[in-house]
């Protein structure tokens, strides 16, 4: 198969890149970076912005099946620039795989597109979209998802997946984030500390990918839908953070912010980040977040394309160790 992987240089990216190959698959790379790495393992790496139409196109000639994973991810800057990178990105790849008659398309979405500041506990695809957002990146990936999800047809088979908290060797930005702010004494327990999330692994993540792939070739049954992605087992959050934490030598947070203290702090911070550069420590998306539990059922996913781990979480947790030396 020949497939395409935009923002294979990415965390999740890379991970899907490696296991294509291992898998026999000829992969070229849309990213914005050079990687000579990918280029080494043997994918084919062209240098394109997703907002740059006729690149994404010429990147989709003669190829197979499309995966997705490119977007800008954070919780702060302007909405031009996430729309036009997550939401009118998207449309340049669908845009590019009708013209090119590709004919799958595997989306990276996020459960965050369907966050609504409350908890969520064992739930399905069924939660809709919300009509309020705390933050430009769930809403441009948002409109994103539904714009994959209404592209499908015979012609060109789409199906999104939505990671949820994905970690791992490799990470460039959850972990180390994490373990800077607790080195600092910056982190805090936000709530009653009891809010429990799913989670998962890179390498489970990028798996689901070739997963649903492959069910899309022979199969109706994924086309048009979108999952939740991430291990079966929950875990609560501060105590899953705390155990990264103490392998890192670090102490425990034990310190407590209060969940409507926390989203007071993050109103204000936005509002005097306006005018200043970088992003604030604290906003009413993050506060909401981590005061609230996350936890997601994948029974749709295990029975439509057959979703199923390749790497333990104890694994993963032994990878990541090594690669940060703690």
């Amino acid at each position: 198969m020949r497939a395409l992987v935009t923002g294979g240089g990415g965390f999740l990216g890379q991970y899907l890149v490696e296991q294509l190959l291992s898998a026999g698959h000829e992969v070229r790379v849309f990213s914005r970076g050079a990687y000579p790495e990918l280029t080494r393992l043997g994918a084919t790496v062209v240098q394109g912005d997703l907002r740059n139409a006729p690149a994404v196109s010429d990147a989709c000639a003669t190829i197979e099946a499309v995966f997705h994973t490119a977007a800008i991810p954070g919780i702060w800057g302007s909405w031009q620039t996430y729309h036009d990178i997550n939401t009118v990105g998207t449309q340049n790849v669908i845009d590019a795989c009708r013209r090119h008659r590709v004919p799958r398309l595997i989306h990276t979405s996020s459960p965050s597109v369907v966050f609504d500041g409350s908890d969520h506990i064992d739930a399905n695809e069924s939660l809709p979209y919300p009509t309020k957002w705390l933050c430009h990146y769930p809403h441009s990936k948002a409109l994103a998802e539904q714009f994959v999800l209404a592209a499908n047809s015979d012609d060109l088979k789409t199906v999104s997946l939505r990671p949820h908290l994905i970690w791992g060797k490799r990470d460039n930005h959850l972990i180390p984030r994490l373990l800077q702010k607790a080195r600092s004494g910056r982190l805090r327990i936000v709530g009653n500390g009891e809010n429990q999330v799913s989670m998962i692994n890179v390498e489970n993540a990028a798996a689901a990918h070739v997963q649903a792939e492959r069910e899309l070739r022979g199969s109706a049954k994924c086309q048009g839908k979108a999952y939740f992605i991430n291990e079966e087992e929950r875990v609560n959050l501060w105590n899953w953070i705390n155990e990264i934490l103490g392998r890192a030598k670090i102490a425990p947070i034990t310190k407590q912010i209060s969940a409507t203290s926390a989203y007071r702090i993050g109103a204000a911070l936005e509002t005097i980040w306006k005018v200043l550069p970088g992003e604030p420590p604290m906003t009413r998306f993050v506060a909401s977040q981590l005061a609230t539990s996350h936890v997601y059922r994948i029974q749709n996913a295990i029975n439509d394309f057959g979703f199923h781990p390749i790497i333990s979480v104890e694994d993963g947790m032994q990878k990541m160790q090594t690669d940060f030396k703690f």
